[in-house]
C-alpha cells in the first residue's frame, strides 16, 4: 500500500514538473542516472537531414524528446527533420518508477537542403524563401472564434468562442508573431509589453496565481525557433525555448487545423487543465478580409434541435447542447429532443448568444415571420434574468460591427415551466436585403446573471 501511495506522489511530481529528484524509498526502485540514458541517431539513407532517434535505455515508463529544432515528442522512437545546417542539441529524458534522468547529444547537420524548405506549409507560414524578413501573423480579432475552448478530445471549440473584438484592451490583439525561413527557422514574438494569459496557467510567465484570464507584463525571449512535424496523421507547429503564440496556456506545441496564405488556425493544450483545448485564429498582419457578395435567396429555415436540422449554429459565450432530452414533453412541444441553452455568469459572457451565418442573404419579401418554441424554467433568477427572447438579423460582412446593422425583435415569455410559442414578425423590413446572420438570445443581455433555457423549434415560415 505504501509503495502504491508513493508511486502516486511521484506521478504528481511528474505532472507538475517537479521531476528529476532522487527518490529514496527503495520500494520505488533506484532513480536513474544520466549514464543510463542512451539513444541512437540514424540518418535516412535517402536524406541525411532526416534522422530517426531511438531510446536505447531499456524499459522505461516514458521517454520524452527535445530535438533542439523546436520539435518535441514522446515515445521510444521519433523522427526529426533538420533542413538547415548546424549543430542541434538533442535531449532525451526517461522516467522510471524511481525518478527521471536526461542525456544529450549534439547532432551536426552538414548542409542545408533548400528543397526541404520549399513546401506549401512552410511557404504559407513564412512567405517563402524570397521573403527574408519573414511573415508576421496577428490574432484575427474581427472573426468569431478567434479564441475558443472545448474538450481536448474534440477538434471544435464546443464550450466557448470569442465574439469579434471581445478581448480588446487585454494585451491580445497587438501581439505580432513572425516566422522566417532564414536564420534557421527563427520565430519572433512581439507582445508590446503584455501577454494575454490563461488564468490557470498565468504563473508560468510570472503572472500570479489561478484566477481570471488577464494581461501579464512579460518579455518574450530571443532566439526562438519553429518547426512543423507530422504525428499520427496530424501536423503540429512547435516553438522552442518555451515560446508560444499570443495566448499563454503553458504549452509550446499547437495542432495545425488550417494553414493557408491568409489563415492559421491552431489548437493548443492546456497545461493546468488537460481536459481543455484552446483554439486560435490568426491572419497575416495588414490583411483585409475580402467582401464576399452573397446571393439573395428565399429558402426553408427549420431546426427542431433534435440533430436533424440543417442550420449550422455557433455558440458565442454560452453553453449550447442540441439533441438534449426534453425536460417537459407536454403541452405545445412533446418532442423527445430539444436544445439546452445556458447563459454563463460573468462580465465576459453578458452578451452571449446563439447565431448562424448563412451563405446567402435572406429574402424577406415573401417570408418574414420566424416561429420559435421556448421553455423557461422557474428556477432562473428572475427578474435579473429577463423573461424574454430576442431574435436579431445582422449583416455579417460588417465583421465586428455586425451588431450595428441589426434589426431586433424582442418577445416576452409570460409563462414559466411550460412550452411557449413566439412569433417574430419582420414584415416591416421586408424590402431589406442585407441580412445573412441570425442571432437568438434568451434571457436578455447586458447583465451577468446565469440562466438555463430550452429551445424546441426555430422556423422561418
Amino acid at each position: 500500500m505504501k509503495a502504491h501511495i508513493n508511486y502516486l506522489i511521484l506521478l504528481l511530481f511528474i505532472a507538475t514538473g517537479l521531476i528529476g529528484c532522487q527518490v529514496e524509498d527503495p520500494e520505488l526502485g533506484p532513480a536513474p542516472s544520466g549514464e543510463q540514458v542512451k539513444f541512437s541517431a540514424s540518418p535516412s539513407s535517402e536524406n541525411a537531414n532526416i534522422i530517426t532517434f531511438r531510446n536505447e535505455s531499456g524499459a522505461v515508463n516514458r521517454a520524452v524528446w527535445d530535438l533542439g529544432n523546436g520539435q518535441t515528442g514522446a515515445g521510444d522512437q521519433i523522427t526529426g527533420t533538420f533542413p538547415l545546417s548546424g549543430d542541434y542539441v538533442v535531449k532525451l529524458t526517461i522516467y522510471t518508477s524511481g525518478g527521471s534522468a536526461s542525456s544529450t547529444q549534439t547532432i551536426n547537420i552538414a548542409q542545408t537542403r533548400p528543397e526541404m524548405l520549399d513546401r506549401p506549409d512552410y511557404n504559407f507560414l513564412t512567405g517563402g524563401g524570397s521573403n527574408v524578413p519573414g511573415k508576421t501573423w496577428v490574432i484575427d480579432k474581427e472573426a468569431s472564434g478567434h479564441l475558443g475552448v472545448g474538450p481536448a478530445e474534440k477538434s471544435v471549440p464546443e464550450w466557448y468562442t470569442a465574439a469579434p473584438n471581445e478581448k480588446k484592451d487585454l494585451g491580445f490583439y497587438d501581439d505580432e508573431m513572425t516566422f522566417t525561413l532564414s536564420n534557421n527557422l527563427a520565430y519572433t514574438y512581439v507582445n508590446n509589453g503584455d501577454t494575454f494569459a490563461n488564468g490557470a496557467n498565468a504563473a508560468g510567465i510570472n503572472g500570479g496565481g489561478p484566477g481570471d484570464d488577464r494581461p501579464v507584463a512579460y518579455a518574450p525571449p530571443a532566439g526562438m525557433k519553429w518547426s512543423i512535424t507530422e504525428e499520427g496523421g496530424k501536423q503540429f507547429l512547435s516553438i522552442s525555448g518555451g515560446g508560444f503564440i499570443a495566448y499563454y496556456t503553458g504549452m509550446s506545441k499547437y495542432e495545425i487545423l488550417a494553414l493557408s496564405d491568409t489563415e492559421l488556425y491552431l489548437k493548443a493544450a492546456d497545461k493546468a487543465n488537460p481536459a481543455n483545448a484552446w483554439y486560435l485564429k490568426l491572419v497575416p498582419k495588414g490583411y483585409t478580409r475580402p467582401i464576399v457578395e452573397k446571393p439573395l435567396k428565399t429558402a426553408n429555415l427549420l431546426d427542431k434541435f433534435d440533430g436533424t436540422g440543417a442550420i449550422a449554429w455557433r455558440a458565442d459565450a454560452i453553453v449550447f447542447k442540441p439533441n438534449f432530452d426534453n425536460p417537459f414533453p407536454q403541452g405545445l412541444h412533446k418532442d423527445a429532443k430539444v436544445a439546452y441553452y445556458e447563459r454563463l455568469e460573468g462580465e465576459a459572457n453578458q452578451y452571449g448568444n446563439l447565431q448562424t451565418t448563412l451563405d446567402y442573404r435572406i429574402d424577406l419579401s415573401t417570408r418574414n415571420k420566424f416561429k420559435m418554441k421556448v421553455f423557461f424554467p422557474g428556477g432562473n433568477e428572475y427578474p435579473a434574468v429577463k423573461q424574454q427572447v430576442a431574435v436579431k438579423l445582422q449583416n455579417s460582412l460588417a465583421g465586428g460591427n455586425a451588431w450595428q446593422t441589426q434589426t431586433e425583435i424582442v418577445k416576452q415569455v409570460s409563462q414559466l415551466n411550460q412550452w411557449v410559442e413566439l412569433e417574430f414578425d419582420f414584415s416591416s423590413i421586408s424590402s431589406t436585403i442585407i441580412y445573412d446572420q441570425i442571432v437568438i438570445q434568451p434571457g436578455g443581455e447586458g447583465h451577468q446573471t446565469p440562466g438555463i433555457f430550452y429551445l424546441g423549434l426555430f422556423e422561418l415560415q
